[in-house]
């Protein structure tokens, strides 16, 4: 049986450049595009060793035939923080849209959702 290694999420985007700015802007850094010049069809970030995918809906469709869905809430990313509450008011008044704000989880977490530019829920989480 292969071994596994290095798991990654790829969210589906209709804005590369958009999406990639908003993860850029969590403290992600870019560690792959392609192409390199041009309209991107595919970018990867990482934060503390764990790596986002960004793919266009096009490209997925095109060269993968796959039938991504750009919008919704098809999956999370979490970000686990030392301050939820200052998080989740920095990211809503810098124009982040806000789903729910900071509240306390089974007694031991504090937890707000924003989401990205696609809408895909990121969750802030802290422990109390």
């Amino acid at each position: 049986m292969a071994r596994f290694r290095s798991p990654q999420v790829i969210l589906f985007s209709g804005d590369l450049p958009r999406a990639a700015a908003f993860y850029e802007g969590l403290g992600f850094t870019e560690t792959f595009r392609t192409p390199r010049e041009g309209e991107p069809i595919h970018i990867d970030l990482a934060l503390d060793g764990y790596r986002i995918g960004l793919a266009s809906v096009a490209s997925t469709r095109d060269d993968h035939g796959l039938d991504p869905v750009a919008h919704g809430q098809r999956a999370a990313v979490v970000l686990w923080t030392d301050d939820v509450a200052a998080a989740y008011t920095t990211l809503t008044d810098g124009g982040t849209p806000g789903l729910t704000g900071p509240h306390e989880w089974l007694g031991r977490l504090l937890i707000a959702w924003v989401t990205d530019p696609d809408g895909h829920p990121v969750q802030l989480v802290q422990t109390l």
